[in-house]
């Protein structure tokens, strides 16, 4: 009988006293278990290629230079996997929820680092460039101390906000994620329609009506609001809450296709492979081999 993984609560050395703590080590190997905790994190990592990264439902090896930053509650690791390298070079810099506070970021100034804190919540990575970039600013950042260490984090933070290299890496259904604004009432209806029928069939017509406008209309707004077509983002839908119900759960992935809106098991395994660069039984082999207890 499989067990329900669970997962690691990291409770951080980050005291009410600071504002940020910083962690720069040399190491062979990463051995740390999946975990979340509640401080953002940024992530550099240098020299560990062919490491893998799991973030949220986010599974993919590294590069030479990997920069990620990570909103709070956000389940994630780093693991050896075929990285061979014994000069891992790793500065992980952990700060407060409200080391930024919610009515200083609404203004006009501080709007790049809002949103690159809310897309955090999902993890960010950003762009081989960028890391590289800043690579000398991060590694000498415990160097400094008192009120300039603090101004260079959030200077390091504006540069980050406002690079146009960046990628989102996990599903928003999967993270729990309600509140996405997309400035329109009539995506928000469609999308919480969606996030209440996955499980069915739902066709084009059927989510256009909600919208009284006609299916080939509806798709152009839809697509233009979003991003995403509404068949990608059905199934990005349907994908994070198959991927939480593979971790948070002990049902079989056939179960799992079935009672996410999967036509067949086949199918749900060659999309989740496309999109995910692994299968479903894969995926959940990156968390259950780093099974720990909460604290």
């Amino acid at each position: 009988m499989q067990k329900k993984i669970q997962i690691l609560r990291e409770i951080t050395p980050l005291t009410s006293a600071d504002c940020f703590t910083i962690f720069s080590r040399t190491k062979t190997e990463f051995d740390f278990p999946i975990h979340y905790h509640e401080e953002f994190e940024l992530n550099f990592i240098k020299n560990a290629k062919g490491a893998k990264r799991v973030v949220g439902d986010h599974v993919e090896e590294i590069g030479e230079y990997e920069l990620v930053l990570l909103g709070p509650n956000l389940q994630h690791t780093w693991s050896t996997h075929k990285c061979t390298s014994t000069d891992i070079t790793e500065v992980t810099i952990q700060f407060h929820k409200d080391l930024f506070d919610e009515k200083f970021l609404r203004r006009n100034q501080l709007s790049f680092i809002r949103t690159m804190l809310e897309n955090s919540l999902r993890g960010i990575l950003f762009s081989y460039e960028t890391a590289s970039l800043l690579s000398y600013r991060i590694l000498r950042l415990n160097r400094k101390d008192g009120f300039d260490s603090l101004f260079e984090l959030m200077s390091i933070l504006n540069e980050l906000s406002t690079s146009r290299h960046t990628r989102i890496l996990s599903n928003s259904t999967f993270n729990n994620i309600e509140h996405i604004a997309y400035n329109s009432r009539r995506i928000e209806r469609v999308m919480e329609y969606l996030n209440e029928h996955f499980h069915k069939s739902i066709s084009l017509g059927e989510v256009a009506s909600l919208t009284n406008m006609a299916e080939s209309a509806f798709s152009r707004f839809f697509k233009t609001r979003t991003g995403m077509t509404f068949i990608d983002s059905l199934t990005e839908i349907r994908l994070g809450h198959a991927s939480r119900m593979l971790i948070d759960t002990t049902k079989s992935v056939s179960e799992i296709a079935y009672e996410t809106g999967f036509n067949n098991i086949s199918n749900f395994n060659r999309i989740f492979k496309k999109k995910k660069g692994c299968t479903p039984k894969e995926f959940k082999k990156s968390y259950s081999s780093e099974e720990r207890l909460f604290f």
